[in-house]
């Protein structure tokens, strides 16, 4: 689970300053304040892990990718080409890591369970935005109160130094010619001479290991979801989610169903296929009575999706039932469907539903975290789901601690973050102006358009 995040210089972010991130991070906001922008930074990460170009710091993507971000400059905060866009991130392992000693067996150099990575990403080009190239300039991981890093020594070199800090553990230099390192793999990887050229550094392959493995847990679920469809093929494939559109996700379904896949259903509770719990909460938010997916005939690739929006009312497809069923259904698939310990980011999972179900949705969260033991972090415009989530901390279904709820702002063109101070009661202690618009002031200005329209009428 990701804990810490600071980001410099990325789009509208001069800079974040430090954040906390928590089994439940929320990111609030009007339009056009760099909420999203958050969220595409840990989205340029997956995809730069995910990416063959060993040789590209960071994979800024295409129409195909998860996110697609143009080109370094545009990217930079204010396209200003002297700055470095820089990041720092901490998450806890799903298990503590051990790095034994190679030069004394049986010895541990260090354990933990946390690790820490940061980097910094500058613009080599001389200002030229044509010919110039995006360089890492700097990384490093943070572990056991230790930072191992790789640096480049001189502006238009491509050689590097490795080092270590604080005082207490140096890289052992192996015999042979001292040459320079090369420069890193994309913006997290140390290159294999730092291996080779050292006698006790073969644990950095550990760290990018780890690195890997995190981003290899983000999923993601976009705000603009495919439309229903009468009829799904699936050939027996298993996706690893449910598309950025949502357009998997019966095939993700379908798939636990195939391999007999269950999973928790929370204290004292019998465990549920993917499928029945999907299932329980769309009854459970009063979308739908029943739902159900359907081969269309015995060993057809070609299924149906089946809703009984009532006990006694009959049965109808996908298709032919309110929109905000098949667009809700991703949300809720997506948080049963990925691996436990997983990071879902979410961008608004309330859109076109109905304002109570948008409070409920958050009840989802909530078990989801807790009997999946998975993060989510999203962003909304929704004022209930925030509700929901204060009500539930007040009712002590939630920890107050279990969240990290944020308000984004724009100031002079430059995103600004605000944690809200949520106490142990649910409540706001610093709610931001106009939050989610000023509800006494619309009252006080329909009261007396009001009085002044029945003066008008009665003269």
């Amino acid at each position: 689970m990701i804990v810490g995040l600071d980001i410099h210089n990325f789009k509208a972010w001069q800079t974040t300053g430090p954040m906390r991130l928590a089994p439940i991070t929320a990111l609030f906001g009007s339009n056009s304040t760099g909420k999203t922008s958050l969220l595409q930074l840990l989205l340029m990460l997956k995809q730069t892990t995910d990416s063959p170009d060993r040789a590209q710091a960071l994979n800024l993507g295409d129409e195909r990718s998860l996110v697609e971000l143009g080109t370094f400059p545009e990217l930079l905060y204010d396209h200003d080409l002297t700055r470095t866009l820089a990041w720092q991130m901490t998450w806890r392992l799903p298990r503590p890591l051990k790095i034994d000693d190679p030069t004394h067996p049986g010895a541990v150099l260090f354990q933990d369970d946390t690790l820490g990575f940061s980097a910094e990403v500058a613009w080599q080009g001389n200002g030229d935005q044509t010919t110039g190239r995006a360089v890492l300039q700097h990384m490093a991981y943070s572990f056991a109160g230790h930072e191992f890093r790789m640096h480049l020594k001189a502006e238009g070199k491509q050689e590097y130094e490795l080092s270590s800090h604080p005082p207490g553990f140096e890289f052992l230099r192996a015999r042979g010619r001292p040459w320079g390192l090369p420069a890193p793999i994309k913006c997290y990887g140390f290159p294999s001479e730092a291996r080779a050229y050292y006698q006790n550094s073969g644990f950095l392959s550990d760290f990018e290991l780890e690195f890997e493995r995190l981003f290899g847990r983000i999923f993601y679920l976009g705000p603009l979801r495919e439309y229903p469809q009468r009829q799904y093929t699936w050939a027996g494939a298993r996706p690893i989610d449910v598309g950025r559109r949502g357009e998997r996700v019966v095939d993700a379904l379908l798939a636990a169903r195939e391999i007999g896949e269950t999973i928790a259903g929370g204290h004292g509770k019998k465990r549920l296929t993917v499928e029945e719990r999907v299932a329980l909460w769309l009854r459970d938010l009063g979308l739908i009575e029943r739902f159900e997916i359907r081969s269309i005939a015995p060993g057809s690739k070609l299924f149906q999706v089946w809703i009984q929006r009532s006990s006694n009312g009959p049965e109808v497809l996908i298709t032919d039932v309110g929109f905000g069923v098949s667009q809700i259904l991703p949300v809720i698939a997506l948080c049963y469907y990925v691996p436990e310990g997983s990071t879902v980011l979410l961008e608004q999972p309330e859109i076109h539903l109905h304002p109570r179900v948008q409070g409920e949705l958050a009840d989802v969260f909530i078990d989801a975290i807790k009997t999946r033991r998975i993060q989510i972090i999203l962003e909304s415009h929704s004022e209930h789901l925030l509700r929901r989530l204060q009500r539930r901390i007040a009712e002590e279904r939630l920890h107050a601690e279990q969240t990290a709820l944020y308000f984004c702002a724009m100031n002079k063109g430059q995103s600004q973050l605000e944690p809200l101070d949520l106490d142990p009661y649910g409540s706001i202690a610093n709610w931001p102006r106009d939050f989610f618009g000023d509800e006494f002031g619309e009252i006080a200005a329909m009261s007396r358009a009001a009085i002044k329209r029945k003066q008008r009428e009665t003269r």
